[in-house]
């Protein structure tokens, strides 16, 4: 059954829908549509969607009822008026406002929802050419000469459909790795949580486990982007690798720092150290019996460091032993003169 065959009350529903008098024209009618339709769209009511589909519904049928009910009355009044002289009177004549049903035009997305196309589409009060063919299919073909559609034509409303779709920014996440999984590298898997559009047209979460293979050597700030996997608005993920701080080592680049405290002493008269090499379980035993270690001393071990991702596995930064020195917190009077009569035959 036909709109038309609307009741009045039914019509007064629509007027309220639109929130215009009875007595509005087919201009306030598109006007008010346009207004109400952009206010109640889904995309911008994230907290009530329910109430804004519905709210949507009710408007876009509101619009096609009261608009084809104006349209049968102007093609009454022109019935009408055919049989009567025909006043000269362009102010008359731009009274008769040509208007298509509502077109949902793409908003260049590819969410649809089977029951409500609100995601894919944002609808246009009307599109007039200069012809006499109205531009949107089921529009009467009017009857006026081509000069007064160019009067029409010349303020149309039109939401272009040529507008491409930037790509959103992507969505940034942290991974955390400890210092040995970016020495000897890992498979960190990841869940991921995205809004997506269900077939019913609502928003819903969905969880998907990602995989990624961390390299060794991979630094702090080393970037893992997964494309499409963000929500439907964002786009991409970007994984950015974050350091883990180690409770001995430091690292540079492709270097470890390692820390050592020796006692004055073992210092100056020499001593034997075992280092822990990261990520392996094994130590070395190194030797400084020969050797003064002073303030800022600083012992390297090549090859014994970082691996360097973009070069053979084989190849490491170096290992940088810092040396603490321990002093004693105090001396007794005799241990000074002992200490001054050694040191003093060195000075």
């Amino acid at each position: 059954m036909g709109e038309s065959t609307k009741s009045p009350s039914s019509a007064s529903k629509y007027y309220g829908i639109l929130e215009i008098p009875k007595s509005a024209s087919l201009k306030d009618i598109c006007k008010a549509y346009k207004h109400l339709v952009k206010k109640w769209h889904p995309d911008r009511n994230k907290s009530n969607q329910a109430e804004a589909v519905d709210k949507f519904r009710s408007i876009n049928e509101a619009y096609r009822v009261l608009s084809k009910k104006k349209r049968e009355e102007a093609d009454l009044f022109k019935s009408d008026a055919a049989k009567t002289p025909k006043k000269n009177s362009r102010d008359e004549e731009e009274d008769e406002l040509q208007i298509s049903s509502p077109t949902l035009l793409s908003r260049t997305t590819s969410r649809i929802s089977p029951t409500v196309d609100f995601y894919t589409s944002m609808p246009a009060c009307f599109t007039m050419s200069g012809t006499n063919t109205p531009t949107t299919p089921g529009t009467p073909v009017s009857d006026q000469p081509p000069n007064y559609l160019s009067k029409v034509a010349s303020k149309p409303i039109i939401f272009s459909q040529s507008t491409s779709r930037r790509k959103p920014q992507p969505i940034e996440k942290k991974l955390e790795c400890t210092l040995e999984e970016l020495c000897n590298g890992c498979v960190k898997k990841v869940i991921i949580t995205r809004d997506v559009v269900a077939t019913t047209g609502l928003i819903v979460k969905e969880e998907e486990v990602v995989t990624i293979m961390v390299k060794p050597g991979w630094k702090r700030g080393t970037k893992i982007t997964f494309e499409g996997k963000g929500d439907e608005r964002a786009g991409d993920i970007i994984f950015s690798i974050d350091e883990k701080t180690h409770p001995l080592y430091k690292r540079e680049g492709d270097d470890l720092l390692l820390g050592v405290e020796v006692p004055l002493v073992q210092a100056l008269t020499g001593c034997t150290i075992t280092v822990p090499l990261l990520g392996r379980d094994e130590v070395m035993t190194m030797s400084f019996d020969d050797e003064i270690i002073h303030p800022g001393f600083e012992k390297v071990i090549p090859g014994q460091g970082m691996p360097k991702p973009k070069q053979e596995s084989t190849n490491r930064g170096d290992l940088v032993l810092q040396f603490l020195i321990q002093f004693p917190l105090e001396l007794s009077e005799e241990q000074k003169s002992e200490v001054v009569s050694i040191l003093d035959n060195h000075s």
